[in-house]
């Protein structure tokens, strides 16, 4: 090959994805390559192309624009425009030379014949970035289900399909006998053909043969009644975090009204090992903080676990937060049985990331306490005694103190439900810096222990004061802009630049805080209750405040960067070191790096429509 061309080939060689051509098909697209020298302000596609064409910038810059004129961001050195190739909506994208480029050009039909045989590469042209990053992630998925593990396995696939049940009109004996000829632990009760409850051989145990009760008596009189129950097409994750939740071990599955059978958590178990369940039945059954913190040591395993076996940054985020609840419902119990019963109705409130169920096992702890209004002074140290008592135990469970003090421990987040509800009319009403602060923190809350009720009235009165509130959301805007992605003006990354994490990325409060940003204002916009950022994006897709387009990049780009962070940890905990945040992009693909580029993208432009719609920029 001329020395010419070779330069040209060693370059092309370091594009993605070209680097993922063979030599001799790498050789051949060399040779099809055209030169061109662009002159600034001319714009893309030049009016003398009769042909679509592909472009890979060596040097100079080409800035990207909508079709309502926003800029997308700007192309320079070792970038590709493969708009004009694209079969999808970036066909409206726009282009124009913002400085003198060369760049090497190719019909866009003939680059699809010689990257034939190379379908990620064509599918990697044709379409846009969001595509593209949607690609990837499916790709991700489709490897996670050649695994068959909880997170993708339906119910159906576990159920014996045999129904072991007893007519509602039997006798606790009856019962007995049956469950004992089956070799089972638990009946379904069945009143006309329907579901009516649910026997165990712990209600045998516990409400028959400890209450006395005669054996002939009803199986109405020691079963659970209207049992909570799920269809057969439900994950089995998903029916590890419902047990876990309502702390149950054996849970129906019913379609359409009819019974198909039950599943428990032995079942699931025995079906794979570790699982938040089992972790949370041992956090039911401790008797100490002690021995509390030492079941905490499993939640790292749990993380590496579920992430090697598959599972995405949500599924991990539940089951930890599911774990975490536990240990936090634990804790206060432990604590009313030491201080005595509460004085007044209280509702235990969990923010941040356990009330938007997105823990890792590297997280901190963010919660409060909303007392009723009937508190009287002398109750207040009751509360003091339970805020210490359950922080302290959080933090040597490994969810370490706040670092800006958002705790029960600390009186001012220790309050009547009144005094909450002033907080929060303030907040929205005067949203000045450290008001901004703490609605990032408290407008992202869930009852994890106590009387909801509490909650979902202070809700309801300040809900409708955030929806449209142009001045709130303007203010909340031009304050989640402090987190910016990592992504430089010429789509480089912009990498931490002293310190321990020298040259790595924050994936944390650069990647997946900025839409954790963008999804609550879109929430309080709205007026929405939810806390967790997917559920946002989905209920707050087609509203006046974002698209259905702009709702499914989002979740796209979250998805993609959370699951990225979580495989780190996981990769970290793996290794016997501390899970961080901060990852190296050396460590990636260069096609990873091209997809985190493409989800980095997405959220820097709906940053940019949100500050422009509320003209953050003047705050």
């Amino acid at each position: 090959m001329e020395i010419e061309l070779q330069e040209i080939r060693d370059f092309i060689a370091e594009v993605p994805p070209f680097d993922l051509l063979p030599d001799d098909e790498l050789n051949r697209l060399v040779r099809h390559l055209g030169i061109r020298y662009l002159r600034r302000g001319k714009s893309l596609p030049l009016q003398q192309d009769s042909l679509r064409l592909f472009y890979i910038i060596r040097s100079g810059t080409i800035s990207l624009y909508t079709a309502e004129q926003t800029i997308l961001g700007k192309l320079a050195e070792g970038d590709i425009f493969a708009s004009f190739c694209a079969s999808d909506d970036d066909k409206n994208t726009h282009a124009k030379v913002t400085e003198d480029s060369l760049v090497y050009s190719i019909p866009c039909t003939t680059l699809f014949e010689l990257t034939e045989n190379t379908p990620e590469i064509k599918a990697f042209i044709q379409h846009s970035p969001h595509r593209r990053l949607q690609a990837a992630i499916k790709t991700s998925q489709l490897k996670a289900s050649q695994t068959a593990t909880l997170m993708n396995t339906p119910l159906e696939m576990l159920l014996s399909g045999v129904v072991v049940d007893i007519d509602i009109n039997s006798s606790i004996h009856e019962a007995s006998l049956k469950m004992t000829d089956q070799g089972v632990s638990s009946l379904l009760v069945i009143d006309d053909g329907s579901l009516a409850g649910i026997i165990t051989d712990r209600d045998i145990r516990a409400r028959c043969v400890a209450q006395k009760l005669a054996i002939e008596s009803s199986v109405k009189k020691i079963m659970t009644h209207a049992p909570v129950h799920v269809g057969s097409d439900t994950l089995a994750f998903d029916a590890l975090m419902l047990m876990t939740k309502k702390n149950i071990h054996h849970l129906p599955v019913v379609d359409e009204g009819r019974v198909c059978g039950i599943i428990s958590a032995t079942d699931l178990m025995r079906h794979e090992g570790k699982n938040a369940v089992h972790i949370s039945r041992l956090i039911h059954k401790a008797e100490s903080v002690e021995v509390l913190a030492e079941i905490s040591q499993t939640i790292p395993g749990l993380q590496q676990q579920l992430v090697s076996l598959g599972g995405s940054a949500e599924h991990v985020g539940k089951a930890i937060t599911a774990v975490s609840n536990a240990i936090t419902r634990r804790l206060i119990e432990m604590a009313e049985e030491k201080f005595g019963p509460p004085p007044v109705a209280y509702a235990w409130i969990a923010a941040g990331s356990q009330a938007r169920f997105e823990q890792s096992s590297h997280s901190d702890q963010d919660n409060g306490l909303i007392i009723s209004d009937e508190m009287k002074t002398e109750d207040a140290a009751w509360f003091t005694k339970l805020a210490d008592f359950v922080c302290d135990g959080l933090d040597a469970c490994g969810f370490i103190y706040c670092p800006g003090d958002a705790m029960a421990k600390n009186p001012q987040w220790r309050q009547t439900q009144s005094i909450w509800t002033g907080y929060f009319e303030k907040w929205i009403n005067t949203p000045e810096p450290k008001a901004l602060m703490l609605s990032s923190i408290f407008f992202d809350v869930r009852v994890v222990h106590g009387e909801k009720k509490l909650l979902r009235d202070i809700q309801k009165k300040i809900l409708p004061l955030t929806k449209h509130n142009q001045l709130f959301l303007a203010h909340m805007t031009a304050n989640s802009l402090q987190h910016r992605t990592p992504l430089g003006f010429f789509r480089d990354f912009v990498l931490v630049d002293n310190g321990e994490h020298k040259d790595t990325l924050d994936l944390k409060h650069n990647g997946v805080v900025p839409i954790i940003d963008l999804a609550r204002i879109y929430a309080l916009a709205e007026g929405l209750k939810t806390a967790n950022t997917i559920a946002r994006l989905k209920k707050a897709a087609g509203s006046p405040s974002l698209s259905r387009d702009g709702a499914a990049n989002l979740l796209d780009a979250f998805e993609f960067i959370s699951d990225l962070r979580m495989e780190h940890q996981a990769d970290q905990i793996r290794k016997g070191d501390a899970a961080d945040n901060f990852l190296s992009p050396k460590s990636l693909s260069r096609l990873q790096r091209e997809h985190l580029k493409d989800a980095f993208k997405v959220v820097q432009t709906m940053q940019e429509f949100l500050s422009q719609r509320y003209h953050a920029g003047h705050i």
